[in-house]
Parts: structure tokens; C-alpha cells; sequence
């Protein structure tokens, strides 16, 4: 194999890599960014599409991927032991069940979006939370209710009161989300969309 041939390799290689790995610090909005620096353009994009702060974008997916693009529900298991069928149909960084991910294309027309994929997820959550702010008025500047209809879905929202799990994952997205926003207030001025080039 030539010398170019395996430099090609190591490029293909560090590229996939570099596309597919998680943040090494989640909890650090200014970490993730200096890390994934074209994901800053993307989520500052959303936020003004929609008007979904981007500290919000981070918190719901931390919460449900933890920024692992390919997550996925656990299986449930027969008899203790065998692998069955997934809890749901929730896949990659914004944990996007395949009904409502398909709603979100045809309305958007982003026919080609996948969920595996950052720019597309936090473009979901945007559009997501603009129209949980529009069917129940709540504020994109309220992470804790926006996260308790993002997981439980605008027809069952109004039951939350009654579920402590999910008003607990809320309290959780609320102090992250509230985390990122302090964080990004500190590192905002070196952080740029318009130095970053998508080729």
C-alpha cells in the first residue's frame, strides 16, 4: 500500500472518529463547543430559527443521550435473561420516537434529516419546543415544564403532577440547563459562528 494510500486512511479514520465520539466533558457547554465547534453553529442556528436558547438544546440532550448519537432504550428481557424488543422507538441525540420525528419532517420538510445526526437533532428539539410554547404556553425560558412535555409529549403533559420520576429528570435538565447557561455567559465572546466554515 502507498505511502498516500495510508495517509488517506488515517484522515478517513480521524474524520469518522471525530464525527461519531461524544464530548469528553458533558457538563461544560465551553468544553463541548471548543470540542465540537461546528455544533455551536448549528445549535446557534436553532436558536434562531425557533428561539430555543441554546443552554436549553444541551440540557434535553444530555438528559436523554448524553450526546451519544446512536443511543437507544434497553431491551427488555424475557425471563430475566433473553433480549427482547426496545421500550420504545427513541433513537440518537434527541431521543426522537419515529412518529414524532416523522411529523417534525413532513412539517419542516426536512425530508433527508436523520437523528443520528447533531445539526438535525437540536433543529427537532427547536421545533419540539416552539410548538409545546405555542399548544400549552409554556416558555422556551422555562427548561423545567418545556422538559416534562418533551418527555412525556403535549396529550399527557398535563398529567406530570401526578409522576415524580419525570418531575425529577425535569429538575435535573432545569440545573443543567441553568448550568450551560452560566457557563456559556463566561465563554460566549470566544465563541463565534461566523469563524467556522462548513465545507
Amino acid at each position: 500500500m502507498s505511502i498516500l494510500k495510508i495517509n488517506y486512511l488515517i484522515i478517513l479514520i480521524l474524520l469518522v472518529s471525530s464525527c461519531s465520539s461524544i464530548p469528553q466533558n458533558t457538563s461544560n457547554s465551553c468544553s463541548i463547543f471548543e470540542e465540537k465547534y461546528l455544533w455551536y453553529k448549528h445549535a446557534k442556528k436553532t436558536e434562531k430559527k425557533w428561539g430555543t436558547p441554546v443552554y436549553l438544546q444541551l440540557a434535553i440532550i444530555n438528559m436523554e443521550s448524553n450526546f451519544n448519537r446512536f443511543a437507544k432504550p434497553p431491551r427488555q428481557k424475557l425471563f430475566k435473561v433473553v433480549p427482547y424488543k426496545r421500550l420504545s422507538s427513541s433513537f440518537g441525540y434527541s431521543q426522537a420516537i419515529k412518529g414524532t420525528w416523522k411529523q417534525y419532517k413532513e412539517e419542516t420538510g426536512s425530508k433527508f434529516a436523520t437523528r443520528s445526526r447533531f445539526k438535525d437533532s437540536v433543529d427537532f428539539i427547536g421545533w419540539y419546543t416552539n410548538k409545546t410554547e405555542k399548544i400549552l404556553k409554556v416558555s422556551k425560558e422555562d427548561a423545567f415544564k418545556q422538559y416534562i412535555a418533551y418527555h412525556e409529549g403535549w396529550g399527557n403533559y398535563k398529567n406530570y403532577k401526578n409522576n415524580k420520576k419525570v418531575i425529577n429528570l425535569a429538575k435535573r435538565v432545569e440545573k443543567q440547563s441553568n448550568i450551560y447557561k452560566q457557563q456559556l455567559s463566561e465563554c460566549k465572546n470566544s465563541l463565534s459562528t461566523s469563524k467556522y466554515i462548513i465545507f
